[in-house]
């Protein structure tokens, strides 16, 4: 069973939010809004991206996607910008083959000793096309939206 990984972004911030929803994106490493994450596609994890509906937005990244956000906005402990050479000491080829792991789900990026296991994003570039308050398929932003969170990780970079 070939595994997919998720990117996570958190859209919303924390107003209106009960505890134990909030406990639920601090666990998916989306502690404050325009945060991102990638986890594996485990059956966990699709019940906590349920339960944060309503604050986040998820879907398939391309190896692309996660190599941009890599070399744009990946950092190692004390806000180091990731450099190609760091990436190499830590074991991977490149900036290619990290991103290529980590969406097959062949590493996770909470287990990389030496890589923040977040992505703190910009808001997107010309907005939100539509409603931060509603869901994807709704005419909105939030909830699950397969490979178009490529384009808006893309434009958060």
């Amino acid at each position: 069973m070939s595994k997919n990984s998720l990117l996570v972004i958190r859209i919303r911030g924390t107003i209106n939010v009960s505890k134990r929803e909030e406990d639920t994106l601090k666990m998916l490493r989306v502690d404050r809004n325009n945060y991102a994450t990638i986890i594996d596609d485990r059956p966990d994890y699709k019940g906590m991206l349920q339960k944060a509906k309503d604050w986040i937005t998820w879907g398939e990244p391309s190896v692309e996607t996660v190599k941009t956000m890599l070399e744009k906005r990946g950092k190692a402990p004390g806000d180091v910008k990731l450099t190609e050479e760091y990436v190499k000491e830590l074991g991977f080829e490149g900036f290619d083959d990290l991103a290529e792991k980590l969406v097959k789900c062949e590493v996770s990026i909470n287990q990389i000793e030496g890589l923040k296991p977040f992505f703190r994003l910009h808001p997107p570039k010309k907005g939100f096309k539509k409603s931060v308050k509603r869901p994807y398929r709704n005419k909105g932003e939030l909830g699950y939206r397969g490979e178009k969170i490529n384009e808006l990780a893309v434009r958060m970079c």
